[in-house]
């Protein structure tokens, strides 16, 4: 009987845990329907009746939907390619022996501690002398070089996946390719999985680099629309058209990461294998 009320009493308090959780979530929604004078003279949790004249300021002003598959092709892109790449990494550096490995992966690790932004500079300069400047690729291909991805992809293949599950298809001829498409990948699939939604929502979300690199509005990505809005004087005196962009941004990650996390949890046993 007291297992019971103790197992209640945490149900409960996991339920009140989540509901402020998604506290935030409800209030960019219920303010995107209301006006921008109610938003900044009252509280509240119920819906207001300006969505209609929200979304018409944004639809004036935005091309919002261009700018949400802008956003969206280079997410996609840029997460497939990092989790590949730095899965077939992580592989080689968990399995291989090779020279010069451990210097190569002490290098790696020290690249994880030096800020992005240090370098911002010097990337840009690069890509000016590339003529990429206004071009996707300079926000989509450097994903493929992923330290933080690699380190974790490899101590987590080295923690699931025994050598000797390598030994048996290399015996009857497989490749090395073959044995990491068949193999090594589907053991990988939840710390991949877990690694793309902190990827897929890094690329959906940043700001400084596409706001840097991009110039034609045409090829903005959503988060540099977002802080644009501020140039725009109809919705600079409406703060419910702006939670109506930011509800609109927020839709990808939340689809994203309900996909990955019962990915996660269903390839949970089927990833460790154990000697």
């Amino acid at each position: 009987m007291a297992f019971k009320i103790k197992k209640s009493v945490l149900y409960l308090l996991l339920g009140f845990l989540a509901l402020i959780c998604l506290l935030p979530f409800l209030l960019m929604i219920v303010n995107a329907t209301r006006s921008g004078n109610d938003i900044m003279t009252s509280f509240s949790l119920l819906p207001g009746s300006s969505l209609p004249s929200n979304w018409k300021i944004v639809t004036d002003n935005l091309e919002i939907g261009r700018g949400f598959m802008n956003s969206l092709i280079i997410a996609i892109l840029s997460t497939l390619l990092m989790s590949y790449f730095s899965a077939l990494t992580a592989y080689g550096f968990a399995f291989y022996k090779f020279k010069g490995r451990n210097i190569i992966f002490t290098v790696m690790l020290i690249f994880m501690m030096i800020p992005s932004q240090l370098g911002m500079l010097g990337f840009y300069d690069l890509m000016t002398k590339m003529r990429l400047i206004d071009n996707y690729i300079p926000l989509i291909v450097p994903s493929i070089a992923s330290p933080a991805t690699v380190f974790f992809l490899r101590q987590y293949l080295l923690s699931v996946m025994p050598k000797s599950i390598l030994e048996a298809p290399r015996i009857d001829g497989a490749g090395e390719f073959y044995i990491f498409h068949r193999i090594v990948l589907p053991i990988m699939a939840p710390g991949i999985a877990t690694m793309a939604i902190g990827g897929f929502i890094g690329s959906w979300n940043s700001y400084l680099m596409p706001l840097i690199l991009l110039n034609n509005s045409k090829k903005w990505t959503l988060p540099v629309m977002v802080a644009s809005l501020g140039s725009v004087k109809d919705i600079a005196s409406n703060i419910g058209a702006t939670y109506v962009t930011v509800a609109i941004s927020a839709v990808p990650i939340m689809i994203a990461f309900c996909f990955f996390s019962k990915y996660i949890i269903s390839g949970i046993s089927a990833g460790s294998v154990k000697e």
